[in-house]
């Protein structure tokens, strides 16, 4: 596999680096630390304020940044792997989306926040950004163990997508996956239904949701028996509720350290680059996120 980790010496990269170094990567692997630090930042360091000679001060930064790397490629290193690392003087999402392309990564590892001005923040601007914008899979950090996975099935071709990640890489191989698919109709009650009308709107709810439970459930069982007929350990289960509030739950209750979601549900502004379900999923949850696009993706 190719990977790359985004790395700016903040704590949740720290934790995209510590979940990097307990992951069984294959033989063969190539790990590429990429840190980014905007020219403009340089120039407006406390340190380089009133002085003479800035770019000496600057050139000082640039030597940490790598000297934080190094130490980064030491902690990663093994005999089976290549790990190296990049430092890039630009915009830092755009860059990271950049050096992804041009490494041909297979995955982009990054943490969920940032050095950015809001630290409350639960998913920083730059990862959300890089979540968006990168062509490969992105895993948000938040965890530094990958132990227990559930994987949020739709049957759209973004969870398809995410399927065929599961069922081929191989670090996937030994884990136990949960299939969770959601069933989640809205309830007549909140669209303004005329109080003569209630009995018939509850009847065809109940008829919604019935179809709705059924169709989810055999989702969930298909996705699992051809994860299982691929090799993995899966078992499915369907809730009913608001889709990602009841993934997280599901996350919660089984003790998952990584939620796999596809970019993009069945629902939803097509256009939009990743669904309302994943982004309240990668935004919320306690657990690692892995967000996959669906194949030629916009």
């Amino acid at each position: 596999m190719r990977v790359l980790i985004a790395y700016d010496g903040s704590a949740g990269a720290a934790q995209a680096v510590a979940l990097v170094a307990v992951v069984n990567w294959p033989a063969g692997s190539a790990l590429r630390v990429v840190s980014v630090v905007e020219p403009a930042i340089l120039q407006l360091m406390p340190w380089t304020m009133g002085t003479t000679a800035p770019q000496a001060l600057a050139a000082e930064a640039l030597a940490y940044v790598q000297a934080d790397q190094a130490t980064v490629v030491g902690r990663l290193s093994a005999p089976d792997r290549v790990v190296d690392a990049v430092l890039s003087r630009d915009r830092p999402a755009s860059a990271l989306v950049d050096q992804a392309r041009e490494f041909s990564a297979d995955l982009v590892i990054v943490g969920s926040r940032g050095h950015g001005p809001i630290t409350s923040l639960l998913l920083g601007s730059v990862s959300s950004e890089v979540v968006d914008h990168a062509d490969c899979p992105v895993l948000v950090a938040r965890r530094a163990t990958l132990q227990r996975v559930v994987f949020a099935t739709d049957g759209s071709q973004s969870a398809d997508a995410a399927e065929e990640v599961l069922a081929r890489w191989p670090i996937f191989a030994a884990l136990p996956i949960r299939v969770a698919s959601i069933a989640d109709v809205v309830r007549p009650w909140t669209t303004g239904v005329a109080p003569t009308m209630y009995t018939q709107a509850l009847d065809a709810y109940a008829k919604d949701l019935a179809h709705a439970e059924a169709e989810h459930l055999a989702i969930a069982k298909a996705s699992a028996k051809r994860l299982a007929e691929a090799g993995r350990r899966a078992d499915a289960e369907m809730r009913t509720g608001d889709a990602a509030a009841e993934i997280l739950a599901v996350a919660q209750a089984w003790g998952a350290d990584l939620v796999v979601i596809g970019s993009r549900g069945q629902t939803g502004i097509k256009r939009s680059v990743m669904g309302s379900v994943a982004r309240n999923v990668v935004t919320a949850a306690g657990a690692s996120v892995l967000i996959v696009h669906r194949p030629a993706e916009d």
